[in-house]
């Protein structure tokens, strides 16, 4: 279900598995409340990952920690760099996507035009072979969804995002990588690569992630306007 990368005294960091729950639900714990469980404390959520999603999770010690993370993140001063898989050729292979999100059916969202109050995500893009690719994502907002709407947006689903028109897979192949932040001055870097999902295992994805998104911080994004 999760791993412990960090014990921090105000927070800890977890690695979460793909289809697992962030809310305890159907009567069943959800990774925040299993964690808890497993540790014997009370914890507290600053940002979150949907069940398809795996990858990196922050979750605060105290209640004045979560507090700080809220501000940290509703000021953009944490970076989330994700990994996502699909198929097909998109609208462009870099770039940004912005727009404002609506609901739409089935506990789906949609991309509109506006731009009022926008989720805005940055890309790369690199061919993987058998008509796939694979996608380094930064959201600029924390929106529901952002991510999986984002690329559906461009044509391309993300593999194993059903819910979203992507080809069925072992897995939806979305996962939290990297985060990069300052907390009481001193930063804090956490690289964690997927360990789930046959696709992600392909060479051709760890000569990507070894050659060229190595360190994602440091990228010349592209601008999102």
């Amino acid at each position: 279900m999760y791993q412990i990368l960090e014990q921090h005294p105000d927070f800890i960091v977890i690695n979460k598995s793909p289809k697992v729950h962030f809310h305890s639900q159907d009567g069943t714990a959800g990774v925040v409340a299993q964690v808890e469980a497993d540790l014997g404390i009370k914890l507290f959520a600053v940002h979150r990952l949907d069940t398809p999603t795996s990858g990196l999770l922050i979750l605060a010690k105290t209640p004045q920690a979560a507090a700080e993370f809220t501000e940290l993140f509703s000021e953009h001063k944490i970076q989330k760099f994700y990994l996502a898989i699909a198929k097909g050729k998109p609208k462009k292979k870099q770039g940004g996507i912005i727009g404002d999100m609506a609901k739409s059916r089935r506990s789906m969202y949609k991309l509109l035009r506006t731009k009022s109050n926008p989720a805005i995500t940055q890309f790369f893009s690199q061919s993987i072979g058998d008509g796939l690719r694979l996608y380094l994502l930064k959201p600029l907002s924390g929106k529901t969804h952002q991510l999986r709407v984002a690329l559906s947006s461009i044509g391309v689903p993300i593999l194993g995002d059903e819910l979203y028109g992507g080809e069925v897979a072992d897995r939806c192949y979305l996962h939290a990588m990297a985060l990069d932040f300052e907390y009481q001055d001193k930063r804090y870097q956490f690289i964690q690569l997927p360990e789930i999902g046959d696709a992600f295992q392909a060479p051709s994805v760890t000569d990507i992630l070894q050659q060229d998104w190595q360190a994602p911080e440091m990228l010349a994004w592209p601008k999102h306007t």
